[in-house]
């Protein structure tokens, strides 16, 4: 991990101090302690949303990533005030930058009248209805996660949307952001726990409940849920916006996605489906299937990387050999490959299909993980016209598959591209949705006719429509390279635990004349940034919570590309890691004993949505 490039001082001295400029790199961040105490029980908060950053853990009914992972602990992070430290290290930029825009959703729905019941045409036929639908919209729906990152800007377009977050990054600051203030110690082991902790607490039950007209059912989705949770929407009265939790489940399979493309006509990385025995077994069978000698071994649940393992020699098996045997396995072929993201909605007028997003993966200076998924960005060049082309159809090929399934609504689909052959490549489903929406739903195609999430709701609203989606599939690519964005999530990539005391606030940041990255004032989400010298970023775990190796500390937004193409690889910019390196030095936080840390081995069978 790289030093940081500048100093903070504590959040209790926040008022004078800001992240420094280079030259003030070489002095170390102070950890003076804070006011904040250490809890009886450790606190360790879950990871964020998944490729994408809501919060979950392995897929029920799978062994977990790390058979010595031990519980992730939530305790109460509304403690008293005196009990915490403000999570504002980096203050208010001094007159020399830019002026700070107010926190504000601006023209949107969120702020949209309170007004009757407006009739609606009998069936929506083009986007202009349909944003009227959406502004003028009196039933609530409701986000639920750990965070609200997946689709926080969402409210801008669509009246009566509503988060509810487990951690709340703007400290209750965000108007349409509710999390409950009472929330005693608990262990969470997964994202769907935490998010049928959320329906089942008394708070949210109430404010979900608050000026709800007779006969009319909220709309919830999340990223994860179980069949528990569809048992609480049910007797709640909500409506649970997702395909089943049933078929989530099976679609989420990289077995049974590999299965379902080839029937769909929709090739995989020349692979073979096998069962994790032994190093001789791979080898027979990888030789059979002429996969060479560098083998990519993945098990059918898991995400960011953890349980995908790549193996040339029989050293390599043996040290991921435990995750491995007895499970069905897919074995493929190690290519030069560039993994696209790309995200889509099946309708009942056809697919819809976003833009195609580069990964960020497998980052040293972003995730303790080899080849896990730490963000995405957006730009004209992340393929080419043909393999735009070819990608477009194996998406919608895909998605006509899904539709024989009955799956409906949003999935996201990892396109691989050999970079040797030219071939594109089918890599995983996601049948959720995932972290890269955070990009997709401020292109310039979200602006010009509404963010892709507005395609899923509407096939769960009570509403007709019957819209031309070729048409909107042709505009979409046109204005595909109209716009640059990107984010990273930033991860605890050192083997420390910390009581954290200090934090980076939620909010706009930019970078002043001399280099330093300086905190520019309150925001609700990234739509104002303007250029490549500002940022958004958004803080997970904040002051009183705990940092531990493979924990989500926060997501950055920022304008312009984060990786360069440097010998034949993806790379990190010089920018993107001075971005993170300021960040990082906004975490201040008290190590913690032997015995604490022994509790919090890594990742504790937490994942990203991904």
């Amino acid at each position: 991990m790289k030093t940081a490039n500048a100093a903070t001082k504590p959040a209790a001295a926040a008022t004078t101090s800001s992240l420094s400029t280079p030259a003030a790199a070489e002095k170390p961040a102070e950890k003076t302690p804070g006011t904040a105490t250490k809890p009886a029980t450790g606190q360790k908060p879950a990871a964020i949303a998944e490729k994408p950053v809501a919060v979950s853990a392995q897929t029920p009914g799978t062994k977990p990533a790390a058979k010595t992972a031990a519980k992730t602990g939530v305790a109460d992070v509304a403690a008293p005030a005196e009990k915490r430290v403000a999570s504002e290290p980096m203050p208010r930029a001094t007159p020399t930058g830019p002026e700070a825009p107010e926190a504000t959703i601006g023209t949107d729905a969120a702020f949209a009248s309170t007004a009757p019941a407006v009739t609606h045409p009998q069936k929506l036929r083009n986007i202009s209805e349909v944003r009227h639908f959406f502004r003028t919209n009196d039933v609530p729906v409701f986000f639920i996660g750990a965070t609200p990152f997946n689709l926080l800007g969402l409210d801008r377009w669509v009246r009566n949307f509503t988060y509810v977050s487990y951690y709340n990054a703007w400290d209750g600051a965000h108007p349409r952001v509710f999390t409950p203030a009472h929330k005693p110690y608990r262990e969470f082991e997964s994202g769907e726990e935490i998010n049928n902790w959320l329906l089942l607490n008394a708070e949210v039950r109430a404010r979900m409940a608050r000026d709800l007209r007779p006969g009319v059912r909220p709309k919830v989705a999340m990223v994860f849920f179980n069949e528990e949770t569809e048992q609480i929407c049910n007797e709640l009265g909500y409506d649970l916006i997702l395909p089943s939790a049933e078929l989530r489940r099976r679609l989420d399979s990289k077995i049974i996605t590999t299965q379902l493309g080839n029937e769909a006509g929709v090739p995989s990385v020349p692979n073979v489906l096998t069962k994790g025995s032994d190093w001789t077994t791979l080898r027979q069978e990888a030789d059979k299937a002429g996969l060479g000698n560098e083998l990519v071994v993945q098990t059918p649940y898991g995400d960011s990387g953890k349980t995908t393992f790549f193996i040339a020699n029989e050293a390599e098996w043996d040290k991921h050999a435990e995750e491995i045997v007895g499970e069905e396995i897919k074995v493929m072929r190690r290519i030069n490959n560039l993994a696209v993201a790309v995200e889509a909605v099946l309708t009942r007028s056809g697919t819809v299909v976003g833009p195609f997003l580069a990964e960020l993966a497998g980052h040293s200076d972003l995730t303790p993980y080899p080849g896990g998924w730490c963000g995405n960005e957006m730009h004209p060049d992340v393929l080419t016209a043909s393999q735009r082309a070819r990608a477009m159809e194996l998406v919608q090929r895909m998605g006509d598959r899904l539709v024989v399934e009955g799956y409906r609504g949003f999935f996201e689909v990892d396109v691989l591209v050999d970079l040797d052959t030219d071939e594109v490549y089918l890599g995983e489903l996601n049948p959720r949705i995932s972290g890269a929406s955070a990009i997709t739903n401020v292109t310039a195609g979200a602006y010009a006719d509404v963010p892709l999430f507005l395609f899923h709701l509407l096939e769960y609203m009570d509403v007709d429509f019957d819209l031309d989606v070729n048409e909107i599939n042709e505009r979409w690519e046109a204005l595909s390279g109209a716009d640059v964005w990107s984010h990273m999530i930033i991860k605890e990539t050192s083997d420390r635990v910390e009581l954290l005391t200090a934090t980076p606030a939620t909010g706009l940041y930019y970078l002043d004349a001399t280099g330093a990255l300086v905190f520019n004032g309150a925001a609700l989400d990234w739509h104002l940034l303007q250029n490549e010298s500002e940022a958004f970023f958004l803080r997970v775990y904040g002051p009183g919570d705990y940092r531990w190796k493979g924990a989500d500390l926060g997501i950055l937004v920022t304008k312009g590309r984060l990786q360069i193409d440097r010998n034949g690889t993806s790379q990190l910019s010089i920018r993107a890691k001075h971005f993170i390196d300021c960040i990082r030095s906004g975490f201040v936080g008290l190590p913690l004993d032997g015995a604490v840390t022994a509790d919090y081995a890594v990742g504790a069978g937490v994942k990203t949505p991904g």
